[in-house]
């Protein structure tokens, strides 16, 4: 089976996750319409074949589900996720291997990069259809508008791919662009991410910075884009590891910029710094619409597609979507990576509930006082990620932090807000968050839910309430006695605040 979109397609037909919608269907508002019901449901991946205005399909709602995040990344089960963790945790902070066994556990994920480095198709599908000078006109593309407030079409899991001016090193991320005309849309990107960084360097070459947009591509891709990796590495490498096998890649047809062969729209253009657009407002994942925001503009020159190509796209918006979903799995993946560089962390989970990324629950073995406080200063510094967490919560080992009633109650019995909670003011804070009185400017907070030790208190805590284990075992062994075989307790417990405990 083909690594691209269509053969996730195929793959999601074949375990009946995908249903084809024959009937008419708006891209303006209706599209998303459909798709977020069936993203609060937890339904299955839709392929609209009958588009107005266009000729082209559109697939929705791929990775709408965990499981589904999963198959895009060649795994069936999610604790797959911690063990690709652990190799990109070896491979950021490579560490001398001190037994036998770690040099050849080594050994294996050097091979396993070699393997994963990109190759090169000279007759790529992307090509097989070229646009370019007055033939360019990205309305055939059908791009939808989500929400009734939202500025104009969007495009939102294109591959946006640019290049360091300086060492030659390409940037691969996800980026919402806007479409402004027939030959020009908007870029929306945080400064700190790398196209922005490479357009400053060509600014200050006073050059274009060369820009292509891959649309419709494996969603394996996409998962590689939003890992954080190091600088200096190249995201085409970090997919091939995803996979198993390098990436295809393709030369621009004007461009000095490789792309995914197998993309379904290749658009290729440059952007003149100092050129800005508005951008938005659009409806955002914090659940609101955001601001407007002069945007740098990318004028394209050439279109590049499939024969009979297939539009893949998303959007943003409180959860469940799929950004949340992919969120999840990027969560696993962060684990390993994280207890790597913050020693202490035992496991940490970013409840979707707070937008996957705005607070964050860490559980640590705690050894000294004043280690809880630690470890939240650590989170906030590990990755990039981290940097807009406004909440982090610390727990012992023993809570489980995927069950909000056991942290609930870790929050409730073993914090005192005047010496447990601290505050860091005037740090950088998300431009989508509009809980903060100055934009991009606001505070953090951590919480220290642990048991207390001296001198963190002065007096002695109490004793844990346990069951006493000789009384569990009998009614372990009497349970068909009682009666009670038959019942499942975790459907007849309820969840607290309506939480699914998984």
């Amino acid at each position: 089976m083909a690594r691209d979109l269509r053969g996730f397609l195929q793959l999601l037909e074949e375990k009946k996750q995908l249903r084809r919608i024959t009937a008419p269907v708006d891209p303006d508002l209706e599209i998303a319409e459909i798709a977020n019901r069936m993203l609060q449901g937890g339904g299955p991946a839709l392929l609209f074949e009958n588009v107005l205005g266009s000729p082209h399909p559109v697939a929705i709602n791929l990775m709408g589900t965990e499981e589904r995040v999963c198959w895009a990344m060649n795994m069936e089960q999610p604790s797959e996720l911690e063990e690709l963790g652990k190799k990109l945790g070896m491979l950021q902070q490579p560490k001398p291997p001190k037994k036998i066994s770690q040099a050849v556990e080594f050994g294996k994920i050097l091979f396993d990069v070699l393997k994963a480095k990109p190759s090169r198709n000279f007759f790529p599908p992307c090509q097989q259809v070229v646009l370019e000078g007055e033939a360019v006109d990205l309305h055939q593309i059908p791009m939808i508008r989500p929400y009734s407030g939202d500025a104009g079409k969007i495009v939102t899991l294109g591959l946006i791919i640019t290049k360091d001016c300086e060492t030659g090193t390409p940037n691969v991320g996800v980026y919402r662009l806007q479409l402004q005309s027939r030959n020009t849309m908007t870029v929306h990107w945080l400064s700190v991410r790398g196209g922005a960084r490479h357009l400053r360097k060509a600014a200050a070459r006073g050059q274009k910075l060369e820009i292509a947009v891959a649309i419709g591509v494996d969603p394996l891709l996409i998962m590689a884009a939003a890992t954080p990796i190091p600088v200096d590495l190249s995201e085409w490498l970090f997919a091939g590891l995803y996979g198993g096998s390098g990436v295809q890649l393709a030369k621009c047809k004007t461009l000095d910029l490789e792309i995914p062969a197998q993309s379904e729209f290749v658009l290729e253009g440059t952007i003149t710094p100092g050129e800005v657009l508005p951008d938005g407002p659009f409806g955002d994942h914090m659940g609101y619409y955001g601001g407007v925001e002069d945007s740098p503009v990318i004028h394209f020159h050439c279109i590049t597609h499939r024969e009979n190509p297939i539009y893949l796209t998303a959007f943003s918006g409180r959860p469940p979507k799929e950004e949340a979903m992919i969120a999840i799995a990027l969560n696993r993946i962060y684990t390993p990576i994280l207890r790597q560089q913050v020693s202490e962390i035992v496991d940490f989970f970013l409840p979707m509930e707070a937008l996957s990324y705005k607070a964050a629950i860490i559980s640590i073995d705690k050894a000294y006082p004043g280690q809880a406080r630690r470890a939240a200063l650590a989170f906030w510094s590990a990755l990039p990620q981290f940097t807009y967490t406004k909440f982090v919560i610390v727990v012992d080992k023993d809570i489980d932090i995927r069950d909000p009633r056991q942290v609930v109650w870790a929050i409730s019995s073993k914090v005192d807000p005047s010496r447990d909670v601290f505050i860091l003011p005037n740090t950088p804070f998300d431009t989508l968050d509009f809980a903060s009185e100055k934009i991009g400017l606001g505070g953090r907070m951590g919480i220290d839910a642990t048991t207390k030790i001296p001198p963190e208190t002065d007096h002695e805590w109490g004793a844990a309430l346990e069951s006493d284990p000789e009384v569990a075992a009998m009614c372990d062994r009497r349970w068909a006695e009682y009666g009670l075989a038959d019942l499942n307790l975790k459907e007849v417990n309820p969840n607290l605040f309506g939480y699914n405990i998984r």
